[in-house]
């Protein structure tokens, strides 16, 4: 289980569910779940019908928190809750725990009347259905959303059942991606574009560069880092302008994507980025040297070979999982 700096000790957080207060009530919840035990099964379900559904809610969360698929049928039960906070976090938990005979109960909440309840059900379906057709058929559905917070997370949700890189193969997910490069909603067109991209296809190139160039409004930081990195892969020589200007701008002017932009560069085969991400193998410390083996495996630098092998055996220079990841990718794994 997981601890932190000033969580309840079990019979604080049992002691405080009683509490007057709903909002200490509900972090007492919340902490529940960094212990384990009868009482913690029959504490959070007692919280899950509180009268308050901040309450409700936290509870939700810390059964997915602490893994307690027991308390799966008191999750379900939740989801017919007035409050659609509540809801959410039961569908949120339901997905987590990977709860595959709430399938057809977390169907249902993919036509609720509240968006934000659809799009937690958007999220916990694929994850809980383990009919792949019906996954990909609830998704389809999803991306025609009146909503584009639901379209974008249909999206996102059809990269987990592509494979370990997110690639998407279905072909009626790659067509319905190709129809949103045209979205009126910036996040919904860059969503689309990573899925091709990820898939290999080009399609979606000119909305790629639009997001290394900041072109698009996104707050979607893994969205703009993933199209960051795929102008790399895909070789999108028109970004690399915009690429250049995010990997070198300087320590006053740092972009948040500046690590990403120099992986994409040196996927081109540029020196600067190539000859950056070489040194950093021999920087100060062992997070920055994790994150260039992470950088060489991701941009593929056949360079860093000699210099990984030294590192084999060598935990304290790098994180040893990410070393063995950089030479199986390099073709030279033992």
């Amino acid at each position: 289980m997981f601890g932190g700096i000033g969580a309840r000790s079990l019979e604080a957080a049992l002691r405080d569910l009683r509490s007057p207060d709903a909002r200490v009530r509900a972090s007492a919840a919340r902490d529940l779940a960094r212990h384990e035990g009868e009482h913690v099964i029959a504490a959070l379900t007692e919280a899950l019908g509180d009268e308050s559904g901040a309450v409700r809610g936290a509870a939700a969360v810390a059964i997915a928190d602490a893994g307690l698929e027991a308390l799966a049928p008191t999750l379900v039960l939740a989801l017919d809750d007035e409050d659609p906070h509540v809801k959410q976090m039961a569908l949120m938990a339901l997905g987590e725990l990977r709860v595959e005979s709430a399938v057809d109960r977390v169907a249902r909440e993919l036509e609720a009347a509240e968006p934000p309840v659809r799009f937690q059900a958007v999220m916990a379906f694929p994850r809980v259905c383990r009919d792949r057709e019906r996954a990909v058929r609830a998704l389809l559905e999803a991306t025609h959303d009146d909503d584009p917070l639901v379209v974008h997370i249909a999206l996102r949700m059809a990269e987990e059942l592509g494979d370990e890189g997110g690639a998407v193969a279905d072909r009626e997910l790659l067509k319905r991606a190709r129809q949103l490069l045209d979205d009126e909603n910036d996040p919904v067109r860059l969503a689309a574009a990573v899925m091709l991209g990820r898939s290999g296809s080009r399609e979606g190139a000119d909305v790629l560069v639009a997001a290394a160039n900041r072109g698009l409004q996104t707050n979607e930081s893994e969205d703009e880092a993933a199209a960051i990195e795929l102008c790399g892969e895909l070789e999108l020589s028109e970004a690399t302008f915009a690429l250049e200007q995010r990997a070198f701008a300087g320590l006053l002017s740092r972009d948040p994507f500046a690590w990403h932009a120099r992986v994409a560069l040196a996927s081109m085969g540029h020196d600067r980025a190539v000859r950056w991400i070489l040194s950093e193998l021999d920087a100060w410390t062992r997070e920055r040297r994790s994150l260039a083996v992470a950088a060489v495996t991701r941009a593929r630098i056949a360079a860093a070979r000699s210099r990984l092998e030294a590192m084999r055996g060598h935990p304290e220079r790098a994180d040893p999982d990410a070393v063995e990841e950089a030479l199986a990718v390099l073709g030279n794994a033992r």
